[in-house]
């Protein structure tokens, strides 16, 4: 595997390789990453894959200095792992400038779900992601569906602005208890890695509502939220929104996802499950 740090020398292999399928992470690499990678292999000759973390997109009083980062261990998953390129850059090669004039502004879904309790998050993701789709100019990337509403606008950018990538989702990548593989699953103590799986079982109780015919959205949102409360959990929202376009979700549509994000201790969690019925 080779490791490249600079554009202009990723810039020159890219010259000479042929498809090339791409998966950008910010590091602390976990099995969900390796299943995107699989992924990739599948897609095309050649794999790349970023690490880099991504100022942008992390908030005031968030994770950004903390975020682990494990060069190491990463640069071994991904070479056992078949990857042709990582790409690793600093923060003076992708930002030369000690501000970012000139962003990707999504549309008002980046102040919903997420974007609500993380203002700025998706404007920081789609300007990184556009540029490193500039440096990469990769045919094909992927990206996990456990973070639906940033897949939600990667595809969105990608269709409006014409970019010639093929945007790959990979499902998410689960414990045997459920807990959707996280690098930030790392913050939570032994009692509440316990817990956290019950996220994903409340998640999994709307689903089965919804396919028994049930349209009360709003009871079945607070009732899940109130589950979670009731066992030590700071719910920023449980969701079924419209699973194509993410607007709030209407009685009888047939395509739906229920999103969701809480807090258990100091470690912010999200997850969803696709209904189609």
């Amino acid at each position: 595997m080779q490791v490249i740090r600079s554009i202009a020398e990723l810039r020159a292999w890219r010259r000479s390789a042929g498809p090339v399928a791409f998966v950008p992470t910010m590091g602390n690499l976990h099995e969900g990453h390796l299943a995107l990678v699989a992924e990739a292999r599948r897609q095309a000759t050649s794999v790349v894959v970023s690490i880099f973390v991504n100022r942008l997109q992390f908030g005031q009083g968030e994770d950004f200095d903390a975020y682990p980062r494990t060069f190491d261990s990463d640069c071994a998953k991904l070479e056992a792992a078949g990857v042709d390129v990582l790409f690793f850059p600093d923060e003076r090669e992708l930002y030369p400038r000690v501000r970012q004039d000139f962003n990707v502004e999504p549309p008002h879904i980046q102040d919903e779900l997420c974007g609500a309790f993380r203002p700025g998050h998706f404007r920081g993701v789609a300007t990184v992601v556009t540029k490193l789709f500039n440096i990469v100019q990769p045919d094909v990337a992927c990206f996990g569906k456990k973070d639906y509403q940033q897949l939600h606008v990667i595809r969105a950018m990608v269709d409006d602005l014409n970019m010639p990538v093929t945007i790959v989702p990979v499902d998410t990548g689960r414990a045997e208890d459920g807990l959707a593989l996280s690098s930030r699953n790392g913050y939570l103590s032994p009692a509440e890695r316990s817990e956290a799986s019950r996220l994903y079982r409340v998640l999994s109780g709307i689903r089965t509502a919804l396919l028994a015919g049930d349209s009360d959205y709003a009871s079945l949102e607070k009732a899940a939220s109130r589950e979670l409360e009731q066992h030590g959990w700071r719910v920023d929202y449980v969701e079924v929104r419209q699973a194509d376009t993410l607007e709030v979700a209407h009685a009888g549509e047939p395509r739906l996802v229920v999103l969701a994000a809480a807090r258990l201790g100091r470690t912010r969690l999200i997850d969803n499950i696709e209904v189609y019925r």
